[in-house]
């Protein structure tokens, strides 16, 4: 293999919040990363618009939630809006569960947010190195390591990394998957759209209905940030270079609404929605935008990549210090190859459901109905019903032990979330104490979650990193466990085993090494 300039043990490419969670994570396992951007800074678009209830939990688990939350919008434009333009009434709304209103479901509430004001957020909670500027063109992989060849475009000349392990975080056009020749499944490119910057003063039809994205007829319209600033979403016209934006934006507002656009940025991009075949090759590992690209329509997408990579690093961490066998890394494709399946197939349906919304409308305006007339919307009262898909994944891999009968297929996760222990889901959020949920026992290391500590205590697990919580016993048949039972929660917080009475004294250290494929003791 060739040689290296410098040598780290996880290379993240990408700098985006995929990218940047993935290096926060690993940070905090005591992971060496560096982290490559080819732009020259973080995004200055807004791109992504939500941040989902299950990105905050682990956001939490970074110990960045509040700062986001203090970033992001209050709770009240967690609801979309439906209108013929901007200027008329409501014919449709429909409240973002998870954002608008606390959930029981969580100790957490997601946020309206725009991306460029996240990744600062992201930036800022690990202090590894990050080199934007610098793209990768090509990669040669070993039985040992990945070396990377890149080239350094603000300050001249290539380089090349030695890393242990490549995780791709590049995004839908990725790099990284085309060098790999990983080809993708799903429908492609499905529209080229425009992203319009601007200033204008709105609130006179915006204040008292506040919402996170207005949907009307002439295109998309999106409030930044709490102290003001615009984005335009519409199909990009034939002859981009030529157009007058701060018209056509005007001109979309409405006629009658006589305010002129002051438009500060604009972007091109396409709406793409695909799956890879794969999600790695060896060492070199998929992630985000890169693995899985999703239709804008439900803020499925960079929160699907959050949690592809909450899903990873911990097997990462455990893979290079030693406590987990390199087949471990295997799960991640297992475990989330199957909900990109379905998270594309529920975004692609989010689309048609905004589409039906304003099909009814178009045909009420046809037959003469008047403009406040309501629309009724096809989704029972809930934002695209997705709540059931953000907290209720089920992983089915050699990283669960299951203790009974086998958890559903991905395909028959409802849009209705109901909590459960059972191996392979996310372990619910319980009370453990003031302010302190099951969900923040979970960090860099396993967690049994037990009414009888004492017992658990006394047992082994080394060499695997673990923690002993008390679980009230009021939440012991909630969990389905007697006084004597527990659970294995992975760093991750998606429960590993469940024994629901006392099990045999190595039960514990069984299930640990069959979880991280680890050598029998």
């Amino acid at each position: 293999m060739p040689t290296a300039d410098t040598e780290v043990e996880v290379l993240i490419v990408g700098g985006g919040p995929v990218g940047l969670t993935a290096r926060a994570l690993l940070e905090r396992w005591g992971v060496r990363t560096l982290l490559v951007e080819k732009h020259p800074e973080l995004s200055p678009f807004p791109r992504s618009r939500l941040v989902n209830t299950r990105s905050m939990e682990i956001f939490r688990q970074l110990g960045i939630a509040a700062e986001i939350t203090g970033n992001a919008f209050p709770r009240e434009f967690g609801r979309i809006r439906f209108r013929d333009t901007l200027h008329d009434s409501d014919f449709a709304t429909a409240a973002m569960v998870g954002v608008n209103a606390p959930i029981p479901e969580s100790p957490v509430i997601g946020v309206a947010t725009s991306q460029d004001r996240l990744e600062p957020t992201l930036l800022a909670a690990a202090d590894a190195p990050v080199r934007f500027g610098v793209e990768l063109l090509d990669l040669a992989e070993g039985p040992e390591s990945v070396v990377a060849r890149l080239v350094d475009h603000q300050h001249g000349g290539g380089m090349r990394i030695r890393a242990r392990y490549v995780l791709a975080a590049d995004g839908a056009n990725s790099t990284v998957r085309e060098r790999l020749g990983i080809d993708t499944t799903g429908p492609g490119a499905m529209a080229a759209v425009t992203t319009v910057v601007f200033d204008a003063d709105l609130n006179t039809w915006c204040a008292d209905q506040p919402a996170g994205v207005y949907f009307t007829a002439h295109g998309s319209f999106l409030p930044l940030y709490p102290e003001g600033g615009w984005a335009w979403l519409a199909p990009t016209p034939e002859d981009p270079d030529r157009a007058d934006w701060a018209d056509l934006v005007s001109r979309a507002l409405g006629p009658g609404a006589a305010v002129r656009a002051d438009v500060l940025r604009v972007q091109h991009w396409v709406m793409n929605a695909f799956v890879a075949e794969r999600f790695g090759d060896g060492r070199i590992l998929l992630a985000g935008d890169a693995a899985h690209a999703l239709p804008i329509i439900g803020g499925l997408g960079m929160n699907t990549g959050i949690s592809d990579v909450h899903n990873l690093c911990w097997k990462l961490a455990g893979v290079l210090r030693g406590w987990a066998g390199p087949g471990l890394l295997d799960t991640y494709a297992t475990e989330r190859q199957p909900v990109a399946h379905l998270t594309l197939r529920q975004a692609v349906a989010n689309t048609h459901l905004m589409f039906q919304a304003q099909s009814l409308r178009q045909q009420q305006l046809q037959t003469g109905e008047a403009a406040p007339a309501r629309v009724e919307l096809p989704w029972s009262g809930r934002y695209f019903a997705q709540l059931g898909l953000v907290l209720g994944v089920t992983y089915r891999s050699a990283a669960v032990l299951t203790d009974g009968a086998p958890p559903p297929e991905p395909s028959d996760v409802g849009t209705d979330y109901v909590p459960t222990a059972e191996p392979g889901h996310r372990m619910p959020h319980l009370w453990l104490g003031r302010d302190r949920s099951t969900l923040d026992a979970f960090g860099e290391w396993f967690t049994l979650l037990t009414p009888d500590p004492t017992r658990w205590e006394q047992r082994t697990a080394a060499p695997w990193p673990l923690r002993v919580e008390t679980l009230a016993d009021e939440h012991a048949g909630l969990c389905g466990i007697s006084p004597g039972g527990a659970l294995l929660i992975r760093p991750d917080g998606h429960v590993s085993a469940r024994w629901r009475d006392r099990p045999p004294g190595d039960a514990l250290v069984r299930a640990l090494a069959t979880v991280t494929g680890s050598a029998p003791l």
